[in-house]
């Protein structure tokens, strides 16, 4: 088996983040490349196609972040905006388990027009409002968010600025997300390329200058800028070709790709720990017409129902366990 077949070994040459780094400089990256993924969870909504693309681009984008951090838990990517689409929202796991939705008012996006829905224009699609970035590794530890306003023309921007604001760290941020012919008919692609410049350290022997450094930034900066969002969603070039082709000259050494899964975390235990909270009173008010309290998963549209045998069952039955 050749390096190049044993770096994709275990999880395919998609639905994957792939880390890398530039050496001898120590510049940091990751390629994310989402294909089955992100379309099955787009298709089973309904939504407009600038909806659609603008959550693609967030599944990519958290898949990219993540990948930048050490934890155990669930990194979240959130916008909310005053704008026509209101939310995009995804997460994924430490192990790599993904999920994603938006909130949009179909209406308004409907007057938005077309040059700044085609652009996936932040200002005019989202609004004013805000990013936020969160780590939840469990009930025993803090966490962790960061909060910076949308400030930026499209959401590679807006994570440039909270970089910039936030973490002291010089980053760029690449993605895409579109429909791509495929031998099964059109689907959903999404992806993501990042770099990180990360501090420079005086006191390691070996290193470049200072001066080396800055220069090697700017030029990985300027490669990186040179990808195309064909490249990115392409079926056909190969994740560790692509790095090859932008910074071979540079020297890039490609790490174990991590998975990415279409997986949601609803359950039945967590929806009746939910429904034995509710008064007689507030259960009532979510009966539909035919009498059953009908609960639907944001996420992955998954459906539970209960009559009124079923709601009784559980105000007898025991707690289940906390989650």
């Amino acid at each position: 088996m050749s390096d190049r077949e044993a770096l994709f070994e275990h999880t395919g040459r998609d639905d994957l983040i792939l880390p890398f780094q530039i050496d001898p400089y120590g510049l940091r990256g990751r390629l994310i490349r989402l294909g089955p993924v992100v379309d099955s969870i787009l298709a089973r909504h309904d939504y407009p196609e600038t909806v659609a693309a603008m959550l693609a681009e967030t599944m990519a984008l958290a898949a990219c972040l993540a990948g930048a951090l050490k934890y155990e838990g669930i990194f979240t990517l959130q916008t909310k905006g005053d704008g026509p689409i209101g939310t995009l929202m995804a997460d994924i796991t430490s192990s790599g388990a993904m999920r994603a939705y938006a909130r949009y008012d179909a209406d308004r996006l409907a007057a938005v027009d077309p040059a700044a829905a085609a652009e996936r224009s932040v200002p005019r699609l989202l609004g004013g409002g805000y990013i936020a970035f969160t780590v939840d590794q469990g009930a025993d530890t803090d966490r962790y968010q960061g909060i910076v306003q949308l400030e930026g023309h499209t959401l590679s921007e807006c994570t440039h600025s909270y970089f910039r604001n936030s973490e002291q760290i010089e980053a760029g941020v690449k993605l895409a997300a579109g429909r791509v012919r495929t031998p099964d008919g059109p689907a959903w692609r999404a992806g993501a390329l990042m770099i990180q410049r990360l501090p420079f350290q005086r006191d390691l022997p070996g290193r470049p200058s200072e001066d080396e450094y800055d220069e090697t930034w700017r030029t990985a900066v300027t490669l990186m800028s040179s990808v195309t969002a064909a490249e990115v969603l392409s079926t056909d070039l190969a994740p560790d070709r692509l790095l090859f082709r932008l910074f071979h000259s540079e020297g890039v050494r490609a790490y174990p790709a991590q998975p990415v899964l279409d997986a949601c975390r609803c359950s039945s235990t967590r929806v009746e720990r939910v429904l034995r909270a509710l008064s007689a009173e507030e259960l009532a008010d979510l009966k539909e017409e035919h009498g059953d309290v009908v609960v639907v998963c944001e996420f992955c549209k998954r459906e539970w129902r209960y009559d009124d045998a079923a709601l009784a069952g559980l105000s007898e039955g025991d707690e289940p366990p906390a989650f």
